[in-house]
């Protein structure tokens, strides 16, 4: 196994772009196949590209805050502390390699946009006080977690069909979680790889000869230098504490507000106000929060300028029926037996190319659930195999990996020869689970 993490690594090092290159020639290949596969003419699929360009816009700007507030949230003085405790009580690389999967995973099926960046920022910490842990195959088990979001609290698609007046509302009805998250089938996917995948990345620490530590520069923080305190207002309300205390207790009463009444629902939004009202509270004063966050905001350049590219290939798939073509694929070699299955299939290969789980259900859904209706499939599963693929192939598509690779300051290559081995492990235990139970 050793052996051949090795080879992988060697290959992505030598030959996987970094992940604008890849995202531009995904954007040409889609483009290419929406000309041969689909009536659509090259200026066709140009259209739909630009058409579709900021078509995830919002959704930008929410990974941009979440990927901002969980870092400065993280170097407050208070977050750094427990981070810093937690990682000092890890002595032994493989011990590191254990933890560090098991909290992201935890923190994956919790919320998605808290495991990705919880997990790599712990994975950061443990690195300054664990020696002779490989940092790559770190940071790659803390982006692992991330295998398990479709599958928990957050997941899109299951939440989604579980909402009155979804759109296929009239295809399908209101699905309950009871029907797709909290399944004998999920949890056997969710359980079984919570109990083995932090296991198996340990088993795929490098020999100590081929191990790769930390780049000390990594870890070097900027310390925060202030101007003198003068005697004026604008001097006093950046070192003053009122303000911090007032903005507090406006955001605490809502999110109480908001659990009180909605129960236990964490989307995207509410997880980054969490994080926006603890970063202000544990940073003390608006000097110093504003001072993280102007050195969070250096992280996030890599989702500005390629999460666009990523709209507008998902806007070429859709418009152009590209993405139904590839279902069909699949559809026309199933059966009752394996429905299940290749609809999982399908859902891994689309997401390579509509990496966004809600952009894929809206792209996968009418195919499949056709498909479902036709051969007397259950509809609550059919949404989880496509959510599972979508989650899936993730490993293997640096746009989710992002914001670690921000965090961590390394490059997808740096990670993709271990995260292919995640891909395969955990491709074997969901094909069981949707074909066994």
């Amino acid at each position: 196994m050793k052996f051949m993490t090795k080879v992988a690594n060697t290959i992505m090092e030598r030959y996987l772009p970094d992940p604008y290159i890849f995202v531009a020639i995904l954007t040409v290949l889609v483009l290419f196949l929406g000309v041969v596969l689909t009536p659509s003419t090259p200026l066709d699929m140009v259209v739909h590209w630009g058409n579709g360009f900021w078509g995830i816009l919002a959704f930008t700007m929410q990974m941009v805050v979440v990927l901002a507030a969980g870092h400065v949230l993280a170097n407050s003085p208070v977050f750094k502390k427990l981070l810093s405790f937690s990682a000092s009580k890890l002595t032994k690389p493989s011990t590191a390699i254990i933890v560090v999967t098991f909290v992201s995973l935890l923190a994956s099926w919790i919320n998605w946009g808290f495991g990705l960046v919880i997990g790599a920022l712990f994975a950061k910490e443990i690195a300054r006080h664990v020696k002779k842990v490989d940092y790559r195959l770190l940071i790659a088990s803390a982006y692992s977690g991330f295998i398990v979001w479709h599958g928990g609290l957050a997941g899109s698609i299951p939440l989604t069909i579980a909402t009155s007046g979804h759109f296929y509302e009239d295809l399908v009805g209101v699905i309950p979680t009871t029907s797709t998250i909290f399944t004998p089938y999920n949890l056997f996917i969710v359980i079984v790889i919570g109990i083995t995948l932090p296991f198996f990345n340990r088993f795929m620490m490098p020999k100590e000869e081929d191990v790769v530590e930390v780049d000390p520069k990594l870890l070097v923080e900027e310390e925060q230098k202030f101007p003198p305190a003068e005697r004026t207002f604008a001097s006093w309300s950046e070192r003053s504490y009122v303000l911090t205390i007032l903005i507090g207790l406006i955001g605490v009463t809502y999110l109480i507000y908001h659990f009180a009444t909605k129960g236990f629902a964490l989307d995207l939004n509410i997880v980054n106000t969490i994080f926006i009202i603890s970063g202000i509270i544990l940073h003390g004063t608006p000097q110093r929060f504003l001072a993280a966050v102007q050195n969070a905001i250096k992280t996030t350049g890599g989702i500005v300028f390629q999460f666009p590219f990523y709209a507008g290939i998902m806007g070429m798939m859709t418009a152009s029926g590209l993405a139904v073509v590839f279902s069909q694929w699949f559809i026309a070699i199933s059966n009752d037996f394996t429905f299940y299955l290749f609809t999982f299939y399908s859902a891994g290969l689309v997401n390579f190319f509509v990496p966004s789980g809600g952009g894929q259900w809206t792209v996968q859904a009418p195919v499949m659930i056709e498909a479902a209706q036709a051969i007397g499939a259950d509809y609550a599963k059919t949404a989880m195999a496509i959510a599972w693929g979508d989650a899936w192939t993730n490993m293997i598509q640096p746009f989710w990996a992002l914001p670690a690779l921000a965090i961590a300051g390394l490059r997808a290559r740096d990670i993709m020869g271990f995260c292919l081995f995640v891909l395969i492990f955990t491709g074997v235990i969901i094909s069981i689970g949707f074909l066994f139970f």
